[in-house]
């Protein structure tokens, strides 16, 4: 039925392959042909022939070689080199160099330009609202006494506090202030809280470090100023000023600081405020005294232009010794411990509000007596459960932390550390003239601030110790404290507590003066000489001689003849 022979479809496609097999060889001989030629005609133009070359299709016969002869005159007759093409390149690569290096140096000076500008608004967003510190103080506050309110006013520190909401807020304007206290006293707390009520808008404020390569990292971060360390201009061949002290890469961010302030005050009217807490820590050494000169100088300048306000927060008296010395706009804020009156409604309502308990009037009485009115200890009984148990561990404390550093060890010490008893013995000195005061004039009590510490002028004070040099570093330690007026007391209530419980020991008066006997001693055994005679003739022998003041010893000889002659 079905026809096995190839159909006509069938037929046609095999007469169309042979013709496309057809055609591709044909293409193929083409493109050889073309390559040989190709190949014959670079291996002519190289210089040799490779054999018999056979003639092929779009090839050429080579032209017959001239003679050498002509080829000379030809050579001969050629026209001079050119210096123009030289000279072309010269130019060409000139304004190469000149094109590359101007796009370089426009380059780099728009990236100088576009990192001042960046730098400028980072030191102006530094003081928009909201500021790390208050973020940081946030996370860890917890209710104290010095933050409880009664629909949302404040009844603790109300002078202080309105001072230093004047000051954070910029209505007091002019001057630049220095905060002085005790540590715990509430200066930093007063501080944050004037901060928290304008969102800290305005405002920069940083930790204070003995080292100043730390005081510059942390200045540079409250300001939001990276010293030039960020900076790539080297990239362009430009240089950055990174390579210095840091003493002038924080002169450097003042100038900053200044621009800024020069231009807040055009749209707002109102000067910056830079805050530098815990001013104490710097050393009172000439790097520490060139630093805190630099801030006042920079104080003094801001506060007659209403530019910035600097307010400096410090816990010891040397900071405000040093800046009294040059200042002429420096406004002293004392802050001290609270009074009776407030110290107790301040238990009182801590207590009724987290323990809801009204404590007795006598107890009350004698937590004040035990820690007075500082916040910090007052914080640590408020929220305990036996206030008085609290109230004793807090003067235990403070006992071990004077006798620690000021014990005396009486006539047996070694003479190894009589410089170390030598501050000791200072210490105790100075602590029993408080305690014989207070039992002098008796217990002070003003109705209004409460229990009155007894102190003693500083050039007193220092006249009963011997010493000029200690009291500085007693005040470093929190034993003694030196306020404003230079008067010098105990440093907490508890501390006086430690004192008058020592110096009421029996036996305190009779150790203390062995002590100063034996420091006594030893200092006249290290000023005396001593000299040895050896191998001596029986003679009358004449010492003369004052070494200390350079003459020498002189050493004479006198017979006994002689001596009985005369």
């Amino acid at each position: 039925m079905f026809s096995r022979s190839p159909t006509p479809f069938k037929g046609a496609l095999e007469h169309l392959h042979r013709h496309i097999r057809a055609d591709v060889r044909r293409r193929l001989e083409i493109q050889s042909h073309a390559n040989f030629a190709l190949l014959r005609q670079k291996r002519l133009i190289n210089g040799y022939g490779g054999g018999p070359q056979l003639p092929g299709p779009g090839t050429s016969q080579p032209e017959p070689e001239e003679p050498e002869s002509e080829s000379k005159g030809a050579r001969i007759n050629d026209p001079p080199p050119s210096w123009k093409p030289t000279l072309f390149k010269m130019l060409e690569s000139a304004a190469t160099t000149m094109v590359s290096l101007f796009v370089l140096g426009l380059a780099g000076y728009g990236y100088h330009r576009y990192y001042k500008y960046l730098v400028l608004q980072k030191v102006e967003n530094a003081f928009k609202p909201g500021d790390p510190v208050l973020e940081l103080a946030a996370l860890g506050r917890t209710p104290t006494v010095a933050v409880v309110d009664d629909e949302s006013e404040h009844w603790i520190r109300l002078k202080e506090q309105q001072k230093i909401d004047a000051i954070i807020d910029g209505s007091d304007r002019g001057h630049y202030h220095l905060l002085i206290g005790e540590k715990g006293t509430g200066k930093s707390s007063m501080i944050l809280d004037a901060m928290q009520k304008i969102d800290g808008e305005g405002i920069a404020m940083f930790e204070a470090h003995a080292d100043p390569e730390i005081f510059r990292i942390r200045l540079g971060k409250a300001l939001d100023y990276e010293f030039h360390e960020d900076y790539i201009g080297s990239l362009f061949s430009i240089r950055g000023p990174r390579d210095t002290t840091a003493l002038l890469d924080i002169e450097r961010a003042f100038n900053k600081l200044e621009k800024i302030a020069l231009k807040r005050r055009k749209t707002v009217g109102k000067p910056l405020v830079l805050i530098v807490n815990s001013t104490h820590l710097l050393r009172d050494d000439e790097d520490g005294r060139d630093l805190l000169e630099l801030i006042q100088q920079r104080a003094e300048q801001w506060a007659a232009s209403n530019l910035v306000t600097i307010v400096l927060n410090s816990d010891d008296y040397w900071v405000y010794e040093r800046l009294k010395q040059y200042a002429t706009r420096m406004q002293v804020l004392p802050v001290l411990d609270l009074p009776r009156p407030q110290a107790i409604s301040a238990l009182i309502k801590y207590r009724a509000r987290y323990y809801e308990e009204e404590p007795q009037m006598d107890i009350l009485d004698q937590v004040y007596e035990k820690i007075g009115g500082r916040l910090s200890f007052l914080n640590q009984v408020a929220r305990s459960k036996d206030m008085l148990h609290t109230c004793d561990k807090i003067c235990r404390a403070e006992r071990t932390w004077f006798l620690n550093n000021c014990w005396i060890l009486g006539e047996e010490m070694d003479d190894d550390v009589m410089d170390q008893q030598k501050y000791a013995s200072a210490a105790m000195v100075l602590a029993k003239a408080l305690v014989d005061q207070e039992k002098a004039q008796g217990s002070m009590y003003d109705p209004e601030t409460g229990r009155v510490l007894p102190q003693i002028p500083l050039h007193k004070a220092r006249e009963i110790m011997t010493r000029a040099d200690f009291i500085k570093d007693y005040d470093h330690i929190n034993i003694f404290t030196i306020d404003a007026q230079a008067m010098v007391r105990a440093d907490s209530v508890p501390m006086l507590n430690a004192f008058r419980e020592i110096c009421s020991q029996e036996g305190f008066d009779e150790h203390l003066q062995a002590t100063l006997d034996r420091i006594s001693a030893i200092e006249s055994l290290g000023r005396t000489r001593e000299i040895v005679a050896k191998d001596l003739i029986e003679n009358i022998y004449r010492i003369q001689g004052r070494p200390d003041k350079g003459d020498g010893i002189r050493v004479s000889i006198e017979s006994h003849q002689e001596d009985k002659t005369k």
